[in-house]
């Protein structure tokens, strides 16, 4: 177990926006609500856990940009190409901001299958389906 992510935390601009976007895509995943309290929310899957944190008003003048220093992206494995299809689907249906659409499912290469899209505050997020 040396050397696996233990959790991940996030500051958010929304955390009623997150719980709504990433609480039903993580539970789609496997991982089940961890824990809860006023100012955020963790979802565990195994021994590993995200954690969105609502920001403090007065850091919020700055927005997330995946290109400046930080956080670029986060990835995760889908268990088929069938489930990426499948949460692609009902992401669109959701509304939410979908990425390199002209080039899917191969924007990240052609044994690339997978799905990129954008979280409230416009993280990068991969639904990636393992090979086949």
């Amino acid at each position: 177990m040396t050397g696996l992510i233990h959790h991940i935390e996030l500051y958010v601009s929304s955390l009623k926006e997150t719980k709504e976007f990433w609480g039903w895509l993580l539970e789609e995943l496997g991982y089940t609500p961890y824990q809860e309290w006023d100012k955020g929310k963790s979802w565990k899957l195994g021994d590993t856990y995200i954690v969105f944190v609502q920001t403090e008003e007065r850091f919020l003048d700055i927005p997330y940009h995946r290109c400046r220093v930080g956080l670029n992206h986060l990835a995760f494995h889908a268990s088929t190409r069938g489930q990426v299809d499948y949460l692609t689907e009902q992401l669109k249906s959701r509304g939410v901001n979908m990425l390199y659409m002209d080039k899917h499912p191969y924007a990240g290469g052609k044994n690339y299958y997978a799905v990129f899209f954008e979280d409230p505050d416009r993280i990068k997020v991969e639904l990636v389906a393992r090979s086949e």
